[in-house]
């Protein structure tokens, strides 16, 4: 039999690459000989890197940059030198996971450090560059990022300002992109993004995201002020409109920065990296196709990565198992996506922290138990499954 594998990150507690890892164990334990195929995955968020050098033998290239909170730290970004391809996630550089919760704000947090590894990405030879918004500890509509850029800020006053966070954008009047790097004009870049909310507006990035991210209620309209003063400066400085673009919203307004200073393209995540992965070419034949992913919820038939692979699934007619960290009591029906069933990780009730620490082998026994079903189902067990 042939299982294909192709499990998005669980967040905080498994890369994709490590939950295939972890799932193709339990697929042998419960079938025996068989052919396992191993595709991770990423819908933009966590693990984007990870995905292009397990699939693209890519470099892990180390990189210093600013923090979300201007501090310096570690990163890294993938680099694959034949196609001259990198791959860079802002949450490596302006993530919500480097920051305690005590620490989340995003009226200070920045994307300066993503823009500097665009910059060094650019450095090691990359023509074009895939950015990774999901996972961001910001909201300041990807200033910090363009003025790593070069992109100058000014007050009403002429005086020059660099954004150091969300509070900061209420306070441009003006904007001068004439000294960006002038390498950045030959360069493509394409925006991985896993949501398609507007920039503005009860779906847009303050009011959705801004409390996910540390915003109270005041910080949250605060936000959406400095976000519209933006959107105002950029239509009238660079004669763009990023108000209400699908994805514009993504990453705290990353994803309308990008477009308005860098002319990106904004693309689902899961269409993006289908195409990177190849995870069409590894069906023909397949038995089974298992997912995975940290939550399942409602929010999965809005462009997250194992809706896609569910669809994948049901072009072929095959049937696709998603396994989760969690499963929302309101999850809703996901058979439409292709997803044929929804199955939960974990063993019995525990808290967030002990299922994080514990993903592996939760996975791996829970995959082992779902594989049993599905040759039960078909009449196969064990050595004979082969």
């Amino acid at each position: 039999m042939k299982f294909v594998l192709a499990p998005n990150a669980f967040k905080g507690g498994l890369s994709s690459v490590q939950a295939c890892r972890a799932m193709a164990r339990g697929v042998e334990q419960a079938a025996g000989p068989c052919d396992i195929v191993q595709v991770p995955f990423s819908d933009g968020g966590d693990g984007l890197v990870d995905v292009f050098c397990e699939v693209l033998g890519a470099q892990v290239i180390e990189a210093r940059v600013t923090g979300p909170l201007g501090e310096a730290l570690s990163s890294t970004f993938a680099y694959v030198p034949e196609r001259r391809l990198a791959a860079v996630e802002m949450a490596k550089a302006s993530g919500l996971a480097l920051l305690p919760e005590e620490r989340r704000n995003p009226e200070l947090t920045t994307t300066f450090g993503t823009g500097e590894l665009i910059l060094q990405a650019i450095d090691r030879g990359a023509e074009s560059v895939v950015v990774g918004i999901g996972g961001s500890a910001t909201n300041d509509g990807g200033a910090g990022m363009a003025a790593a850029l070069g992109v100058r800020f000014f007050d009403s006053r002429g005086r020059a300002l660099v954004p150091q966070g969300g509070r900061d954008l209420t306070r441009i009047d003006s904007l001068d992109a004439s000294r960006m790097d002038p390498r950045l004009k030959g360069i493509a870049i394409d925006v991985v993004c896993d949501v398609a909310n507007p920039l503005l507006g009860k779906d847009g990035a303050a009011r959705v995201y801004g409390p996910q991210k540390g915003a109270g209620p005041e910080q949250v309209e605060s936000l959406e002020a400095g976000l519209a003063k933006l959107a105002e400066v950029i239509e009238r400085e660079l004669g763009l409109n990023v108000r209400s673009t699908p994805g514009a919203g993504a990453a705290g307004g990353l994803g309308a920065g990008l477009q308005a200073f860098l002319g990106a393209a904004l693309r689902r995540g899961v269409e993006v990296m289908l195409d990177v992965v190849g995870l069409e070419n590894h069906l023909d034949d397949a038995d089974c196709l298992l997912t995975g992913e940290g939550r399942a919820d409602g929010q999965l038939l809005y462009g997250k990565g194992p809706a896609g692979v569910g669809l994948c699934a049901k072009k072929r007619g095959l049937p696709c198992l998603l396994l989760a960290g969690s499963v929302d009591e309101r999850c809703p029906d996901l058979s439409p996506s292709g997803i044929t069933a929804v199955i939960s990780i974990c063993p019995g009730p525990m808290g967030l922290n002990k299922a994080m620490e514990r993903a592996e082998e939760n996975l791996q026994r829970a995959t082992e138990q779902v594989v049993r079903v599905f040759l039960a189902g078909r009449g196969q067990y064990g050595e004979d499954a082969g």
